[in-house]
C-alpha cells in the first residue's frame, strides 16, 4: 500500500521555482530519493498558476515516511521552505494496489 502526498509549495517573486531548484542542485532531491521506501519524488510546475510548484513524493508505507520525517533531512528541506518563504497545501493518497479496470484501459493510450 503506498502513500502518495502531493505538497503544494506557494510563494512570490517565483521562490517556489527557486525552493525546487535549490533543492535539486544541493542534493538534496536525490539524497531523498535514496532513502529506504521512496518511491517517487518530482517537481512540477502548473501552467495556470507561476508561483506554485507540486511535489509528488511516493513512499512505500508509513513507516518509511516516519523514518524520512525523523531524519535530518527534514531540517534541510524546513531551512529552504523557511528561506523562501513558502506556504503549503497538502492531499494525502493511499494506492489501493488494484489493476487498472478493462473499461478504463480503453481511455489510456500508451
Amino acid at each position: 500500500m503506498a502513500i502518495t502526498v502531493n505538497i503544494y509549495y506557494t510563494g512570490v517573486n517565483g521562490n517556489a521555482k527557486k525552493f525546487a531548484e535549490e533543492m535539486v542542485s544541493s542534493g538534496v532531491v536525490n539524497d531523498i530519493r535514496a532513502e529506504e521506501g521512496n518511491l517517487r519524488y518530482e517537481y512540477f510546475f502548473p501552467l495556470e498558476n507561476q508561483e506554485t510548484v507540486l511535489l509528488i513524493d511516493s513512499w512505500k508505507d508509513q513507516h518509511s515516511i516516519n523514518v524520512h520525517h525523523a531524519s535530518p533531512m527534514m531540517a534541510k528541506i524546513t531551512q529552504l521552505r523557511e528561506k523562501y518563504d513558502l506556504h503549503m497545501k497538502v492531499e494525502r493518497y493511499v494506492s489501493d494496489e488494484t489493476k487498472i479496470p478493462d473499461a478504463d484501459k480503453t481511455f489510456i493510450r500508451e
